[in-house]
């Protein structure tokens, strides 16, 4: 009779600075995958607020704080965000390693189906990773992106057995027999990624956008205005919001967007409105993607 193989290990990571000050919903970030994993590390960057603080009056014992300093001088293309990612990942001890960026949570009905896939792919080599379809939020939490500008589907949960690494905060590339770095092999969640960065108040967004431009040296600050946006680009969310969301919803998040009808389209938002039609017409999906789907 062959033996079961010994259930997969988990482990969650993010790394945060200036939480509380940028208006990210890391804590319920972190909440929100808990019961999901094994242990959870948290890069926390030296911070100007309580982000540090605030991490551990979470008060879990899977939570292992990784106190870091960032790299003030690396300016190039978000590479410090890789840093930070990575100083986190490389500390994760599970078989399996969950990335949740500090802006995004995952749904407590979908705890149990993202468990099932892992457990149903753990033991096929050649999945190397899982991918979740996102929800962006934008403006407030009533309206989510729907435009192929936004990428629609990620891997966030990646062997922790294999060599990886990552070029900037969003995705992983494999080092395989020494060849030039690929797209991890995926295979479906079956669940979402909520992103909420983009209904955060106006004030901090801009804030955040302005830290962004300091570690994208040569990058052009944009001016938040959540008004000025294709309307097109949006649709009316008819779901539910995680549990653990709704006192920062109803406290820290945008609660109400007119969109300017002045507003002129950039031409990367006419591009997109091209590739839209272009998808109702051919079924085909538009955005960007970093894994290929092998099972």
């Amino acid at each position: 009779m062959t033996q079961a193989s010994p259930r997969a290990s988990i482990s969650g990571f993010t790394f945060i600075r200036n939480g509380v000050m940028l208006g990210f919903p890391f804590m319920e970030s972190i909440r929100s995958l808990l019961p999901l994993v094994d242990e959870f590390v948290v890069a926390v960057g030296r911070s100007d607020d309580d982000t540090l603080a605030r991490v551990q009056a979470i008060g879990d014992p899977k939570i292992r704080i990784l106190e870091t300093v960032w790299n003030e001088r690396m300016g190039d293309r978000g590479f410090v965000y890789a840093q930070q990612k990575m100083m986190a990942q490389y500390a994760c001890t599970g078989d399996w390693a969950f990335y949740l960026e500090g802006d995004e949570v995952v749904h407590e009905s979908e705890l149990a189906a993202i468990r099932a896939s892992v457990d149903r792919h753990h033991d096929n080599p050649a999945v190397e990773a899982l991918v979740f379809d996102y929800l962006h939020f934008y403006g407030t939490p009533a309206y989510v992106s729907i435009s192929p500008g936004w990428y629609r589907r990620e891997c966030r949960l990646i062997r922790n057995t294999i060599r990886t690494y990552a070029p900037d905060g969003q995705y992983w590339l494999v080092m395989h027999q020494h060849k030039r770095p690929r797209n991890p092999q995926g295979a479906l969640a079956n669940a979402h990624i909520h992103h909420y960065g983009w209904v955060r108040k106006a004030e901090q967004m801009q804030a955040k956008l302005d830290q962004v431009a300091k570690f994208w040296k040569g990058s052009t600050v944009m001016q938040i205005n959540y008004a000025n946006f294709d309307p097109k680009a949006v649709k009316p969310f008819t779901g539910t919001h995680p549990a653990v969301m709704a006192h920062w919803l109803a406290t820290e998040a945008e609660q109400s967007i007119t969109f300017n009808p002045d507003y002129q389209l950039t031409s990367k938002e006419k591009k997109y409105r091209l590739s839209m039609a272009l998808e109702r017409l051919t079924g085909l999906d538009f955005s960007r993607k970093h894994f290929k789907l092998v099972a």
